[in-house]
């Protein structure tokens, strides 16, 4: 039980010195390549820079003790500090006292709502999004925030928070554009995406080590950032203009605690359990992919205590609200991370950074960061996602599109809101018209197969109806639907048999159609039969009337039913048609 909710037990006691040597390379190399991102990612929160660095800090130290995955870097993400944005863009003005206050409710709200949910196990809810859904939220996200960053590249101003918004508001604009900015916007944005694409390959050929080659390649921000910072303070670019990152307070996190204005909390509760919910799927669907890869495993209800526990810390200590990082734990699992003491490795290291060196990111240019964010969100468009779902299915690919339009048209919140909406239209509408399909004797054979897809045996006054799908209210009617249309077609019915292979469940609705459907056929002069009931089921249907009141038999497979029934009648040669 203790293991359980302290994972730190699991892995500590075999903690071994060869392990602490991979565990401090991975700590180091995030160190210095997530330092550019925590800054940029708080400014995208409209937040003052440090803040991005105090939410790396004391919430990765947390996480270490309560996070279930040994590879997850958690921090500042893009798509969190954009609904960060979002929800205290009508609390305060971005930057001010009230607004910096209001985000660290957001924190606390976020941190408590995981919390409580991983004690009570709702990590299944991460279930009720899916992935095409998700896939088209992340690609407005990422579309959305590119579109914010602009301004910032073209040194102009730009406010909002869907597409049509942001796109006004830059146009708008245009005529201040200032020519230093662009400058340095378009050539970090250009270095930035030649070494991402090209820059391991080229490192390769020029005879380094294809690690280091990986490893210089991915520090292409690193680089761009001391080379941008260099420039502007050599000629006072500032004074041309650029906007820079300015004075960033030295020391650890303060002490910090969140207000308890009611009404600030009621206006806050949607946004944190939005945020809650989008920062705990992207975590869990990282940390689950990068843990399989080593054959170990996550637990997610454990996760949603790890991400709550480390929002709290970030809360209390000056930061943003922060979730597991696509970009950052991908760095850390690929530098070799053996367990979560490289997040406090690299804790410590930007702790280090934020206590001694923040005078030297002065003249950091905010371009510079903009230009950072904007490729690394790159990946969150995925144009091949939507491609495949397009070929596969049609209206997983409707509730991708309008996730979408809704995210660009409507802002992230809306578009979280509707993909939820759509996630669960979508299963409701498939699982309230499930498959079913009439099936005969494979020849010579215990298999039975759809009449319409096989040369099989059937008899006219026999039907076996195969369901594929578990019965509940949803589909209870039309259940009721497809079983009296197929006595009414055929007349010569005598016995129906209602194969229940693939039932997992049958609820309340589904049993009370069932009841139903036997007294109706009753009347009808058709016996109904039940075949292939799951253990489970059949446990719930003795507490009910219906296996008393059940004309026919409850067989234990397919095959039993057809030989118990086909001597009764005398086998016929005519073709059965299959349902509609």
């Amino acid at each position: 039980m203790l293991k359980r909710y302290l994972p730190l037990l699991s892995w500590l006691p075999d903690y071994r010195r060869e392990t602490f040597g991979h565990d401090l390379i991975a700590g180091l190399i995030v160190t210095v390549m997530v330092i550019p991102q925590s800054l940029a990612y708080a400014l995208l929160a409209g937040l003052p820079a440090v803040m991005g660095l105090y939410a790396s800090i004391l919430p990765a130290i947390v996480y270490m003790v309560f996070g279930s995955s040994r590879t997850l870097a958690v921090g500042p993400v893009a798509i969190i500090a954009l609904m960060t944005a979002a929800a205290l863009a009508n609390v305060a003005p971005p930057g001010s006292p009230d607004y910096v206050q209001a985000a660290l409710v957001l924190s606390l709200l976020s941190g408590l709502m995981l919390t409580a949910m991983g004690l009570l196990r709702l990590g299944f809810f991460a279930n009720f999004l899916s992935h095409p859904v998700i896939s088209g939220f992340l690609s407005a996200s990422g579309i959305l925030i590119a579109a914010s960053q602009a301004a910032h590249l073209l040194g102009v101003s730009a406010s909002g928070f869907t597409l049509p918004d942001l796109l006004g508001s830059l146009f708008g604009d245009l005529a201040s554009l200032n020519l230093p900015t662009l400058a340095i916007g378009l050539a970090t944005l250009v270095f930035l995406v030649a070494v991402r694409r090209h820059g391991r390959g080229l490192l390769t050929r020029l005879g380094l080590p294809s690690k280091l080659a990986d490893l210089l390649a991915k520090a292409g921000p690193v680089f761009a950032v001391v080379l941008t910072t260099w420039v502007t303070w050599q000629f006072a670019l500032d004074e041309a203009g650029v906007a820079v990152v300015g004075a960033v307070p030295s020391g650890l996190p303060p002490l910090t605690l969140p207000g308890f204005d009611t009404d600030l909390w009621h206006r806050l509760l949607v946004p944190a359990l939005l945020i809650s919910v989008v920062g705990f799927v992207e975590s869990v669907s990282m940390g689950q992919m990068l843990a399989a890869k080593r054959r170990e495993r996550i637990s997610p209800d454990q996760e949603l205590i790890g991400l709550g526990t480390s929002n709290l810390a970030a809360a209390f200590s000056g930061g943003m609200p922060v979730t597991g990082g696509l970009s950052r734990t991908v760095i850390n699992f690929d530098a070799g991370a053996r367990t979560p003491a490289a997040g406090l490795i690299a804790a410590l290291g930007i702790a280090t950074i934020t206590l001694f060196f923040t005078p030297l990111i002065h003249y950091l240019p905010i371009a510079t960061l903009a230009a950072t964010i904007t490729v690394s969100i790159l990946t969150l468009v995925d144009i091949k996602a939507m491609r495949r779902t397009w070929r596969y299915s049609r209206s997983d690919f409707a509730g991708l599109l309008a996730t979408l339009a809704v995210t660009l048209l409507e802002g992230v919140e809306a578009g979280i809101i509707a993909g939820v909406a759509l996630s669960v239209g979508l299963f409701l509408y498939r699982t309230s018209r499930p498959h079913s399909a009439l099936v005969g004797r494979v020849p010579g054979t215990e298999h039975f197969r759809n009449v319409a897809r096989h040369n099989v045996e059937s008899h006219a006054r026999v039907a076996l109806l195969r369901i594929d799908e578990s019965l509940y209210f949803a589909n209870a009617r039309y259940l009721e639907d497809t079983l009296y249309s197929l006595v009414a077609r055929r007349p010569e019915l005598t016995d129906v048999v209602l194969i229940c292979s693939a039932v997992n469940l049958i609820d309340a609705s589904a049993l009370e159609s069932l009841e139903a459907i036997n007294a109706r056929l009753k009347d009808s002069g058709v016996t109904l039969h039940l075949a292939e009931v799951k253990g489970p089921v059949m446990d719930r249907l003795k507490h009910s009337d219906l296996l008393d009141d059940l004309t026919g038999r409850v067989f234990l497979s397919t095959y039993g039913a057809w030989s118990e029934l086909r001597p009764r009648h005398v086998e016929t040669r005519e073709s059965i048609q299959p349902l509609d």
